[in-house]
């Protein structure tokens, strides 16, 4: 996932959130109400309401953002988000929860069309899909086999936290949504799969040792290696443009008292994703090395198609921890620069492989509270 993806507590709506993300962002504090106002004197008229603020245009670029020549809105309502690219780049698939379902389903969307068509089951949660070679076939993760339903949602009693739901399985079916047939499966999460560009090889995080590690495999399943060893939840991942690297996410408990926290909650399935920090390795998972060190919560990175910059969504530019933006730093950790200025979220980006367009999600101009929608941007660099 996003773990799953889990929704953020509006405004925002999604981290993850833990992206593919969790599908959750992290947690935000309310907002403080507002002091009641004085009522009119009683020989005084009430002042006539103030006239609505212009609402913004979700299609333009906000102050800024320099790097946005045109934006596009691609989906209304709901929530929508992990929209990744086709090989061909002329379609998306991406998680939506939409029509009265309790949560998300797979879709895809064809950019020239604007037609979407559901590829999932419609049963069980679903997360984390991709394009698998040939754009004939699409792999994302679901609970169907255990249950038609949703399942449960975290137990919020602990506080705010993602579910690694053990349910999970990796599936793949045809883009009609037709034979679908599982890929990765057996005890523990299986979730947040991506696909190599240069076609040979899939990530993803799992549970199936305890822990929650990022493993790789062939594109038909075989081949099983564990990349990751850190107490602490690592995923996310996605390969840099020529398959050698990847970028992931993590939280990996620092000192005693952390540790013991984290051992306490991974038992039940659950991660605190407050604070996750950005990292590369070697796709053989050599070379570990941490690029953010903010302590704030940093998800959904992806490589620049220069291979030399990474572009992710953060929280560290709003004390509350409400406010995600998209920023892009270099992959020695120099250079970060913030990328979008929305007032509420915009994350899981990225990029066509000529680096001229950027897909991301956004609740920028929600109709309403809460939703998230797909955004396509001509990039300027």
């Amino acid at each position: 996932m996003r773990p799953v993806l889990a929704r953020l507590a509006a405004p925002l709506t999604l981290l993850a959130l833990v992206a593919c993300q969790s599908a959750d962002k992290p947690a935000d504090k309310p907002a403080a109400a507002e002091p009641a106002t004085d009522k009119p004197a009683a020989d005084k008229p009430a002042e006539p309401p103030a006239e609505p603020a212009t609402k913004v245009d979700p299609n333009v670029p906000l102050t800024g953002e320099r790097h946005f020549k045109s934006l596009q809105q691609l989906t209304f309502g709901g929530e929508n988000a992990e929209a990744y690219f086709a090989g061909d780049e002329k379609r998306l698939v991406f998680q939506s929860t939409r029509d009265g379902a309790g949560c998300d389903q797979i879709y895809t969307l064809d950019l020239a069309e604007k037609a979407t068509r559901r590829v999932s089951s419609g049963k069980g949660r679903t997360t984390c899909a991709y394009f698998l070679p040939g754009d004939q076939r699409v792999l994302y993760a679901s609970t169907h086999a255990a249950a038609d339903d949703c399942l449960p949602n975290p137990d919020r009693s602990r506080g705010y936290v993602w579910k690694l739901y053990p349910e999970f399985d990796i599936y793949t079916a045809a883009v009609d949504g037709s034979d679908i047939q599982p890929l990765v499966t057996g005890p523990g999460y299986d979730a947040e799969a991506t696909v190599s560009p240069t076609g040979d090889a899939i990530v993803f995080t799992s549970t199936r040792d305890g822990d929650p590690e990022l493993y790789k495999i062939n594109v038909d399943g075989t081949g099983l290696v564990r990349l990751t060893n850190t107490p602490g939840y690592d995923g996310g991942a996605f390969f840099s443009p020529d398959g050698k690297r990847l970028v992931y996410r993590a939280n990996h408990p620092e000192g005693d008292a952390e540790l013991k926290a984290y051992d306490d909650i991974i038992k039940e399935h659950l991660v605190r994703p407050t604070r996750l920090e950005i990292f590369v390795m070697n796709a053989d998972g050599s070379d570990q090395r941490q690029i953010t060190k903010n302590g704030k919560a940093n998800f959904a990175p992806f490589f620049h198609p220069d291979g030399k910059r990474i572009i992710f969504s953060s929280n560290q530019g709003d004390p509350r921890g409400r406010d995600f933006d998209l920023y892009l730093i270099g992959e020695d950790g120099q250079g970060q620069e913030q990328v979008t200025h929305s007032d509420t979220f915009d994350g899981f980006p990225m990029f066509t492989r000529d680096g001229k367009h950027l897909v991301f999600a956004s609740n920028r101009g929600a109709k309403n509270p809460g939703d998230t929608d797909v955004f396509l941007a001509e990039w300027v660099d």
